[in-house]
């Protein structure tokens, strides 16, 4: 289970400003790759919050959604998306960079500070300009950035659902733009729209 070990590592201040960036979407076929970046207020989350909080994969969707709103409530958060077109036109790690960029600079936005430090999940940081630090399989060892998979997560559900409104033929709602047997079957029958990534296997395939 994640902790604040990494977090305490740093040797900052009790004050300190320390985000957890985490992203979702990166292997789908259709939909926006989507980043989190949460800072959480220490002096709120309880020990039940703190127990619950995990890589956002082990966690089923309901409950995920349910422990989603409850780190809003004591973190403050930005999100940032990067397109499918953006997907098709950067190649999907640099969107991935581009969407932690963005969800970074939208936190900066509401808490008037700089961060003091980034923990981010993975093996690469984006630009930036501040002090940051990739941490492969993060979302397992630090609790700010298990939030923000949690919450990056549940976001990008949240919105595949919403897509899936105007386009009920491919099961976003279900598959969140995976290329599931059912996905693939609508996409043979009823073609391929502008939220599908047209650079991935096997959306070029079919162009």
């Amino acid at each position: 289970m994640p902790d604040f070990s990494l977090e305490e590592s740093l040797g900052l201040s009790t004050g300190a400003v320390i985000v957890g960036v985490d992203e979702v979407g990166r292997g789908p076929l259709a939909g926006p790759v989507t980043a989190a970046a949460v800072f959480v207020d220490r002096q709120k989350i309880t020990l039940d919050l703190l127990t619950k909080i995990d890589d956002s994969k082990k966690i089923p969707p309901k409950q995920r959604a349910t422990i989603s709103k409850q780190i809003e409530g004591i973190s403050i958060i930005g999100i940032g998306w990067a397109s499918s077109s953006e997907i098709d036109q950067l190649n999907i790690l640099e969107a991935t960079m581009l969407a932690m960029q963005r969800a970074i600079f939208s936190l900066r936005k509401q808490i008037i500070l700089d961060p003091d430090y980034i923990l981010i999940d993975g093996n690469k940081v984006p630009r930036l300009d501040f002090p940051s630090k990739a941490i492969v399989r993060g979302d397992e060892k630090s609790v700010s950035i298990a939030a923000a998979s949690i919450v990056a997560k549940s976001k990008r559900d949240a919105f595949m659902t919403s897509l899936s409104k105007l386009y009920p033929y491919y099961s976003w709602e279900k598959n969140a733009g995976y290329g599931t047997r059912e996905h693939l079957a609508a996409i043979e029958r009823e073609g391929i729209t502008a939220h599908h990534r047209r650079s991935f296997k096997p959306i070029a395939n079919y162009l």
